[in-house]
């Protein structure tokens, strides 16, 4: 089944326009849970209290305020937001074309699929090669649910991806960070490093070669509870770190290191740790 659009737009591209659909690229996998009361096992729910008129308060009494001091707020109307949000417009208007490279990763904050819409084909396939030839991508505006975002779109997969990025000052900056530039580099132990890195490196990466254990194990515990298993839950060990010499330790690393022409995937575990399952399990159990 092909995937769901979740919205579309308009790559304005020089003179040209090209219809595109949004599909999401990724999501969280991580396992996630309910609260639950633990004296009947229902599901709570969370209320919105105010601790000065010690009441609960309905979603009709509330109203959003920006804190301007400490403990001092002005209020805003949804109305007034409103008319603060961008012109409501789907037009992806490309400003300039830079290297990839001299953007920096930190900027990135979520990434979509673009494809062509009705009509939208050759000139989509145009802009897709033109930008892979030149090795150039593209940097633009663009309003997303009435708030402007900057955003970058590369070619990738023979196709092209959008990414949401943070504005310039909405990233923090790194230099007030002590990064240990007082730290003296002892003569052989740069070259090790080197030779360690050398060891521990690959021409591609395999992102299929790394998965969440940790929501692997979790999952795996909810079919033994499902099932009605008594379960001991016992962590990996984890081994402590003990501050040692650091030539000592680059070389114990070396000479700990195997060969890694065959090095084979971590494999997925049974399909039995998957919602759908545990739902049916949940079923058969109850009956």
């Amino acid at each position: 089944m092909p995937p769901h659009s979740i919205s579309s737009g308009t790559i304005s591209f020089g003179l040209v326009s090209i219809p595109v659909k949004f599909y999401t690229a990724a999501s969280s996998g991580g396992a996630s849970f309910n609260l639950l009361h633990a004296k009947c096992g229902s599901r709570i729910k969370q209320q919105t209290f105010c601790p000065v008129c010690n009441e609960t308060v309905d979603r009709s009494g509330l109203v959003k305020g920006y804190e301007f001091a400490k403990e001092q707020y002005v209020r805003f109307t949804d109305e007034e937001l409103k008319s603060l949000e961008g012109e409501a417009s789907k037009v992806i208007d490309i400003a300039e074309f830079v290297p990839l490279p001299k953007v920096d990763p930190i900027y990135f904050e979520k990434t979509y699929y673009l494809g062509p819409d009705k009509g939208g084909e050759k000139a989509y396939r145009l802009l897709a090669d033109a930008m892979a030839k030149t090795d150039r991508v593209a940097l633009a505006k663009f309003v997303m649910r009435g708030k402007e975002s900057l955003v970058l779109i590369r070619p990738a997969q023979d196709g092209l991806m959008l990414h949401t990025m943070y504005f310039a000052d909405e990233v923090r900056d790194f230099s007030e960070i002590e990064k240990g530039q007082s730290a003296k580099i002892k003569e052989g132990e740069l070259e090790l490093a080197l030779r360690l890195v050398a060891e521990l490196s690959n021409g591609d990466f395999k992102p299929e070669q790394y998965q969440d254990e940790y929501r692997l194990r979790v999952l795996d515990l909810v079919n033994l509870k499902v099932e009605g298993k008594e379960v001991t839950a016992v962590g990996p060990q984890v081994q402590r770190a003990q501050v040692i010499d650091l030539m000592e330790a680059l070389k114990e690393s070396l000479a700990k290191r195997v060969p890694q022409e065959k090095k084979p995937a971590v494999k997925a575990r049974s399909a039995e740790a998957t919602p759908g399952k545990l739902e049916k399990k949940a079923q058969a159990v109850k009956k």
